[in-house]
């Protein structure tokens, strides 16, 4: 809650200041741009994103569509929950499909034991912008979410393949956002810059929103690869000295079953998850995603391709 600054004066308590930021941010981006789309996977960042969407623009419905990159290996909960909550705000949907475009021959499936689908997303989301001609993209990336995200600023620039330089950043001075581009280009814009991970699920507490079951604690069978616990799933094959076990986990982040590990943990409401976050010394990727592991600048690599 906010407090009193002076007679008369009201001081914005922490989680205001930043979800004004956030509103101000969406509500630039629909009067500059023309067909701008919020990138939503179920996620809880997305969550919170389709949330500040839904305060900026009420009571009107969502002036732009909501896009899911289906890898095809999704947590069956979170497409469940996805689309419950498109379906609660009669929000547009677009579904752009990995397997449409491993089918299409724009891609090619991992080889291998782990075949993870999440590098393949960026031929998927680029054709998918290109398609729907997006000029805008909306994405949940926090400053705290990994070292490549803290170079960009709220607004990325992106040219005409997609390709982001880290070199060619444009000044944000005053809160000030400069969203010029040429046909075929486009820009991505991340209202949760100035957010963290405890930021977003303080914000879930306050607001009461609802995420994922897999974000509490519950009892799934998994088993240990690369200091990672993966579920056993019909998209993943465990190796020969590799032991499957039933343990109480939750995930920290929502994505590719392949690729996206568990934490070992009991909580089972918002505020334990809060409690276990404050006091937590490992960035959520870095913890739980096996396809961020590669370097030390895998994830700015891929942005430069045109990842999210």
């Amino acid at each position: 809650m906010g407090g009193r600054a002076g007679a008369g004066q009201y001081q914005l308590s922490h989680l205001e200041a930043l979800e004004a930021q956030s509103l101000h941010i969406m509500r630039e981006v629909v009067a500059e741009f023309e067909r701008p789309v919020l990138l939503f996977s179920g996620g809880k960042d997305s969550v919170v994103m389709l949330r500040l969407a839904e305060k900026a623009f009420w009571p009107a419905r969502l002036p732009f569509p909501v896009m899911h990159v289906d890898t095809g290996h999704n947590f069956p909960e979170v497409l469940e929950f996805r689309d419950r909550r498109v379906a609660e705000l009669d929000a547009q949907l677009k579904v752009a499909s990995v397997q449409e475009s491993i089918d299409s021959g724009r891609s090619v499936d991992d080889p291998g034991p782990n075949p993870s689908r999440n590098r393949l997303q960026t031929r998927t989301l680029l054709d998918a912008i290109t398609e729907h001609r997006f000029d805008a993209v909306f994405g949940g990336a926090r400053r705290d979410e990994e070292k490549a995200r803290a170079k960009e600023r709220v607004y990325s620039f992106r040219d005409e393949f997609g390709q982001w330089d880290p070199k060619n950043q444009r000044p944000e001075l005053w809160g000030l956002y400069n969203g010029r581009h040429r046909s075929g280009e486009h820009i991505r814009v991340f209202p949760l810059s100035d957010w963290t991970e405890l930021d977003v699920w303080q914000y879930i507490a306050q607001e009461g929103i609802a995420v994922p079951s897999i974000y509490f604690s519950h009892r799934r069978t998994v088993f240990r690869r690369d200091g990672m616990l993966l579920a056993v799933n019909p998209f993943v094959t465990v190796l020969d000295d590799e032991e499957t076990f039933e343990t109480t986990v939750r995930y920290r982040t929502v994505g590719d079953m392949t690729c996206t590990g568990a934490v070992e943990s009991n909580a089972v409401t918002v505020e334990e998850i809060i409690a276990e976050t404050a006091v937590s010394r490992l960035t959520e990727r870095g913890a739980t995603r096996a396809d961020d592991r590669f370097s030390e600048a895998s994830m700015e690599d891929r942005k430069r391709e045109g990842y999210f």
